[in-house]
């Protein structure tokens, strides 16, 4: 089956000719290949022709000669299942021809490499084969978080491929802003976010450049082709009305009351994530001291355990034989806390759960009106201790690896300078 379009021009004052002069369009047809497997068979192959350069796709199965009809792509019916085989065939080459379609026209430059590949991607060209790959490695490693957040891009990639694979070739700038433009368009994604999808998809396709997999010739990323840019963002804590409100709030609902401790107990530690905080056990606790590793970079180290912390821990002192050795309950169901992918998994279902109680029950019961959630923990530390703490120290309570990275958090809450700046004008503007 060839594919071509052929259609009339009409000039003014000039003979008919057809457009089948200026568009050489790809050809599919189903061909034995030449070359003979041991048994004598030869393998059934699409055969794409484009600008007199041609790819095949094989299609898994192998014929005598004397059971094909070359002319007609068919196979005879000396063959036992040639129904079943001529079905194949015709499906097959409709698709590889729709498809062959599909891109010619929204492609100019579209080569029968390029075609193959969206027909058939082969394991060295395709993107979503790398995906998977990669997103193994993520479940492996116990990244529930990393896993489900990059499947979830990978699948709205596919999603705007009309769920088709694509070769890495095929991975151009304009088709990467064309996705940006859908993302905001018709999922309303924020520009941070949009960025987040084109960070994963170069992640994948420097693996698979790092793997000898794809050409680096072909890459979209970098200057002169699309870069990716994260805009500002902005960290919020709660002010010191709203902690002492929750410090103070009578909470008779334990459950209420559990996840106001959670909250209080991580900010009570420097901000600790609330994902180490589930994970605590008793014998963390030694010699008026809080020993444990952080799970973000298993850095290790010891903060002493602040009166509030304590009052907080005593609440819990009958779980002290409770399995696991821990002093929460969200983790306690779990047969074994070595899985550290169901451990993560376990710990997202739990934040979600608590952060739903703290903006719909704790922080209205308490009179705050503010966005609420476990994590604000966290940036509401940072918020005081912004101006009071020297940075090299935050690093420590913080337990980044590098000061850069302390110091760019940090950034977010550190406000006194320019308040000092915006009143030393206003103040002597008024003078």
């Amino acid at each position: 089956m060839k594919i071509a379009i052929c259609c009339t021009i009409v000039v003014p004052n000039s003979p008919t000719f057809t457009a089948r002069n200026f568009f050489a369009m790809a050809s599919v047809k189903v061909v034995l290949r030449k070359r003979a497997n041991k048994d004598g068979t030869y393998p059934l192959a699409l055969r794409i022709t484009k600008d007199r350069k041609t790819s095949f796709v094989h299609l898994g199965y192998h014929l005598n000669p004397k059971d094909w009809e070359a002319k007609e792509q068919r196979v005879r019916k000396s063959h036992p299942n040639s129904t079943r085989l001529n079905n194949f065939i015709a499906t097959k080459l409709a698709t590889a021809s729709n498809t062959s379609l599909e891109i010619e026209s929204v492609r100019e430059n579209a080569t029968a490499q390029i075609i193959k590949h969206r027909i058939k991607p082969s394991a060295g060209a395709s993107f979503f084969l790398q995906a998977q790959s990669y997103l193994d490695i993520l479940k492996k490693t116990g990244s529930y978080a990393s896993y489900m957040t990059e499947k979830s891009r990978c699948n709205k990639f596919r999603a705007f491929l009309n769920g088709k694979d694509i070769g890495f070739s095929e991975i151009s700038a304009a088709l990467l802003e064309e996705f940006v433009a859908h993302l905001k368009s018709e999922r309303s994604v924020s520009e941070r976010t949009a960025m987040n999808y084109l960070l994963v998809i170069r992640t994948i396709y420097n693996r698979a450049i790092e793997d000898g997999i794809a050409d680096r010739k072909n890459y979209p990323f970098g200057k002169g082709r699309i870069s990716i840019r994260f805009p500002s963002s902005t960290k919020v804590g709660s002010d010191e009305d709203d902690v002492r409100k929750l410090e103070t709030v009578v909470l008779t609902n334990p459950r209420y009351d559990h996840v106001r401790n959670l909250w209080l107990f991580s900010y009570y530690f420097a901000g600790m994530r609330i994902s180490d905080v589930l994970r605590l056990r008793w014998s963390d606790f030694r010699g008026g001291r809080l020993h444990y590793s952080m799970g973000k970079n298993n850095k290790p180290g010891s903060l002493k355990i602040p009166d509030k912390a304590l009052a907080i821990l005593k609440k819990y002192q009958s779980t002290k034989t409770s399995p696991h050795d821990l002093v929460f309950p969200e983790l306690k169901g779990l047969p074994s806390l070595d899985n550290a992918f169901e451990v993560k998994r376990k710990i997202s279902f739990a934040v979600t759960r608590l952060d739903k109680i703290m903006r719909e029950r704790v922080a209205p019961a308490a009179g705050i009106k503010a966005k609420m959630s476990m994590h604000i923990a966290r940036h509401t530390f940072a918020t005081f201790a912004g101006d009071k703490i020297p940075v090299q120290m935050l690093q420590k309570l913080y337990r980044h690896s590098d000061i850069k990275t302390t110091i760019g958090y940090q950034a977010n809450f550190i406000n006194k300078d320019v308040d000092d700046a915006l009143d030393s004008v206003i103040n002597g503007a008024l003078k």
